[in-house]
């Protein structure tokens, strides 16, 4: 692999060092070393970043990419398997073609990781998997597979099913339907765990209570989609009882109740906030909740939810949070560390930090700038862009 200095750079290294003007040594695919200057072997190639600003790859916590495709109708549309309410045991990488044009364009904008997954069709959809946006097979640009079970709650369980005429057709039924799916994984996992102790067979596998024991051993969160209040309360109030892990996905209304989300300490991802209010729940849908929800505490980031949003206008969905109130480099950070840790591949990606991946985005101008685009794109240490 190349061996890259970049230098005369203009650093959100998204680590204790802060914002530095500097340079990165890449080596192996990996950071080698970032500060004001560093020792570069003599065969590196030398970038010279002048009056430019370097940030860590772009990350999206939420969005559906590569599960829905471009310029296609029913025969790239992936993301919803809208025939059951409970469709734990479907998994987003089966679902996820790296071939899909929204994958390239994504990736030239300077989105290098993404969570991508199942819809919010159903109460609970399917398992979430983190991956890089350079390649041609799922399987060798995975990061994490899974990191978290997606559940939805409030309109579009809902619609979807009362259209079926079928449980839920209420926010009621809705977390009916997840206490139940809860109950029914946890018996079906003591049982295994009986069987195992006193050695009886296991019961009959069943892939939908399978997919939901990492979620009852904590090992991933619920990511459950939740735009109002009162269903983002509702979330609070199923995980409490079963003593699991949430993401607060959109959380659309949080800045109405920041400082009581505050009180429980779980990571938000918001987002999309931009576009027409399409449907009740977004009424008060603004730029605001970002910086109201960061500044109360709370673990933000900033999401897409492409293909609502075209994933490549990331850094500009962050720009817009800063006109409504958020700190800069708070912003930075909710699409880059941030999302990083809520997603846990923060050991990978997420900052300019020593042993880190090597993924780094060059821009000519600040990226949060209207038109702004990178001149060079590094993946693992290798330039894919520029």
């Amino acid at each position: 692999m190349s061996k890259i200095l970049i230098k005369n750079a203009r650093i959100y290294t998204m680590t204790d060092l802060g914002l530095i003007k500097g340079e990165i040594l890449v080596e192996a695919g990996k950071i080698k070393e970032v500060g004001e200057t560093v020792s570069a072997p003599a065969d590196a190639k030398v970038i010279n970043a002048r009056n430019r600003v370097v940030t860590p790859g772009l990350i999206d916590a939420h969005c559906h990419i590569g599960m829905m495709e471009d310029a296609i109708g029913f025969e790239g549309n992936d993301v919803n398997e809208a025939i059951a309410p409970n469709t734990a045991q479907v998994r987003g990488i089966d679902g996820f073609n790296p071939m899909d044009r929204t994958v390239k364009e994504a990736l030239a904008a300077g989105v290098t990781s993404v969570a991508t997954g199942p819809g919010s069709a159903n109460v609970i959809g399917g398992t979430f998997f983190a991956c890089k946006l350079h390649g041609d097979c799922v399987d060798e640009m995975v990061i994490k597979d899974p990191i978290a079970m997606k559940c939805a709650l409030g309109e579009n369980p809902k619609r979807v099913y009362s259209g079926q005429r079928k449980m839920p057709s209420t926010r009621m039924g809705s977390a009916a339907v997840m206490r139940e799916a809860l109950v029914a994984a946890s018996n079906y996992m003591k049982k295994k765990e009986e069987a195992a102790a006193e050695g009886k067979s296991a019961p009959d596998l069943n892939l939908t209570h399978e997919a939901m024991i990492p979620v009852l051993k904590k090992e991933i969160p619920l990511k459950i989609h939740a735009h109002r209040a009162d269903d983002i309360f509702t979330s609070i109030r199923i995980v409490k009882e079963f003593d699991l892990d949430l993401t607060m996905e959109h959380c659309t209304e949080g800045h109405l109740i920041a400082e009581k989300l505050a009180k429980y300490d779980y990571p938000a991802v918001v987002g999309p906030s931009f576009g027409h209010r399409s449907k009740f729940e977004l009424k008060e849908k603004g730029f605001n909740t970002p910086g109201v929800l960061n500044k109360a505490g709370i673990n933000v980031a900033i999401c897409t939810d492409s293909p609502v949003v075209p994933l490549e206008t990331l850094p500009l969905m962050a720009g817009m949070a800063v006109a409504e109130g958020m700190d800069e480099y708070e912003a930075m950070k909710a699409i880059t560390i941030n999302p990083a840790e809520i997603i846990g591949i923060e050991d990978r990606v997420g900052s300019l930090a020593v042993g880190k991946d090597a993924d780094i985005v060059i821009w000519k101008k600040h990226p949060f700038e209207n038109g702004a685009k990178p001149t060079t794109v590094i993946v693992d240490g290798e330039i894919v862009i520029g």
